[in-house]
C-alpha cells in the first residue's frame, strides 16, 4: 500500500507531468519536420487540382479525422477557395447529394481503411469528382481510389498507448494548412479578401476601411463658414452619438476647417467670449486633417494617433464631408509596425493595445 500510494504521489508531481508533456509535443514536432521533408510531386498534383477546381473542395473523414477536416474546410473557405465539410456517415444517407462531378474531394483517413470512408469511394466514382486523399499509404483502399494520394507514412502516435489519433490528426492538419495557404497564394488573396470573409469581430475590424467606422454624415455636426459660432453650438444637433467637433464647411460644401470642443475651451480661457458671435470661419482650424472614406482604417489611426488628434473628417473626392472618425470609436486601435509579410500584400495589419493616454491641448495650427 504504502508503495502504491508513493507511485500516486510521484505521478501527480508536476516535474514527471511537465517532462511527459514536453516530449508529447517534442513528438509530434518531429513528426512534422520529418512530414515536410517528405513533400513531392503528390503535394504539387493536389494544388493543382483544388486551383482549377470550378465546384467546391468537399472535405470528409470518419472521428478525429473528421474534426480535423472541419478545420480543413473552414481554413479553405476563409482563405479564398470554396469548401464544404461532409460527413461520411451523413453521406450514405442523402448527402451525396451535396457533391458534383465539378468539385473536388478531400477524404482523411489514416489507416486508408476507415468502412465508412471506403463505402462512399465508388459513389465519388460515380459523381466524377475528383478524389485527393490523406492516407498513411498510396496502396490502401482509399489511396489506390484516388486521383492524388498524399502519404502521410508510417507514424507513432504521441499517445503513451500508441492508440489515440494525435501526431497523425496533427500531421493531416498540417498538411490542410498547406494545401489551403498554398492555394491562396496561387489566388493572390489579400487582405482586402480576407477582410471581406471576415467582416465580423476583432479581424474584421483591423483590416476595415474608414466608411465601415466613420459615423456618417447625418449624425455629424456641420456648418457654414458664415454661421455665427454661437448659432453653430447651439443648433448642430443631430441624432447619434455626439461628436466634440463641427466641420466646416464651403459654399461649395467642401471641407474648408473643423471646429473642436478644445478650440471653445481655449476661446474661454484666453477669455475671447466675444468670438461666440463671430462667423465659425474666424476661430475654426483651417488646413485640417481629413482622410477618403475608402481609405484603410489603419491610415486613420495613424492620423489620429501621429498628429495627437481626436476628431478626423471623412471626405468624397471632391472634399466634401461625409462622415467622421472619433477617436472614441476606435480607442485601443493603432498602426502596428508592418511585418515584410503584411507590407507586401497591402494595409498595415492593427493590434489591440491600451487605450493612448488624454490628448492636451494644442495649439490649431498642430492639427
Amino acid at each position: 500500500m504504502a508503495s502504491s500510494a508513493a507511485n500516486s504521489e510521484a505521478l501527480q508531481s508536476p516535474v514527471p507531468l511537465l517532462v511527459k508533456a514536453r516530449e508529447i509535443v517534442r513528438h509530434e514536432g518531429r513528426v512534422l519536420v520529418e512530414l515536410a521533408d517528405r513533400i513531392g510531386g503528390e503535394f504539387t498534383r493536389a494544388i493543382d487540382l483544388i486551383y482549377a477546381c470550378q465546384g467546391c473542395v468537399i472535405v470528409t473523414g470518419m472521428g478525429k479525422a473528421g474534426l480535423v477536416g472541419q478545420k480543413i474546410a473552414a481554413t479553405l473557405a476563409s482563405t479564398g477557395t470554396r469548401s464544404h465539410f461532409l460527413h461520411p456517415a451523413e453521406a450514405i444517407h442523402g448527402d451525396l447529394g451535396r457533391v458534383h462531378s465539378d468539385d473536388v474531394l478531400l477524404a482523411l483517413s489514416y489507416s486508408g481503411e476507415t468502412e465508412e470512408i471506403v463505402r462512399l469511394l465508388p459513389a465519388f466514382k460515380q459523381l466524377g469528382a475528383k478524389l485527393i486523399a490523406i492516407t498513411s499509404r498510396a496502396s490502401s483502399s482509399l489511396g489506390s481510389a484516388a486521383e492524388v494520394t498524399i502519404p502521410l507514412g508510417n507514424l507513432r502516435e504521441a499517445c503513451p498507448l500508441g492508440l489515440a489519433p494525435s501526431a497523425t490528426t496533427t500531421a493531416m492538419l498540417a498538411l490542410g494548412d498547406a494545401l489551403a495557404l498554398t492555394v491562396s497564394e496561387m489566388r493572390r488573396f489579400s487582405p482586402e479578401d480576407f477582410a471581406r470573409f471576415h467582416p465580423g469581430g476583432s479581424l474584421g475590424r483591423k483590416l476595415a476601411k474608414v466608411n465601415d467606422v466613420m459615423r456618417p454624415i447625418g449624425e455629424c455636426r456641420v456648418a457654414l463658414e458664415t454661421t455665427c459660432l454661437r448659432e453653430a453650438l447651439v443648433a448642430q444637433r443631430r441624432p447619434g452619438r455626439r461628436t466634440g467637433a463641427i466641420m466646416v464647411v464651403n459654399d461649395a460644401g467642401q471641407l474648408s476647417g473643423i471646429f473642436t470642443d478644445s478650440d471653445l475651451a481655449r476661446l474661454l480661457e484666453a477669455k475671447r467670449d466675444s468670438a461666440i458671435d463671430r462667423p465659425i470661419s474666424e476661430v475654426m482650424t483651417r488646413s485640417c486633417s481629413s482622410i477618403a472614406f475608402d481609405s484603410p482604417l489603419s491610415a486613420a489611426c495613424d492620423l489620429l494617433v501621429g498628429r495627437k488628434i481626436s476628431e478626423l473628417p471623412v471626405v468624397d473626392a471632391d472634399g466634401k464631408p461625409v462622415g467622421l472618425v472619433d477617436i472614441t470609436d476606435i480607442v485601443g486601435i493603432v498602426r502596428d509596425e508592418p511585418e515584410a509579410t503584411v507590407a507586401d500584400a497591402g494595409p498595415a495589419v492593427l493590434k489591440l493595445v491600451a487605450p493612448p493616454q488624454p490628448r492636451r491641448m494644442r495649439p490649431r495650427s498642430d492639427r
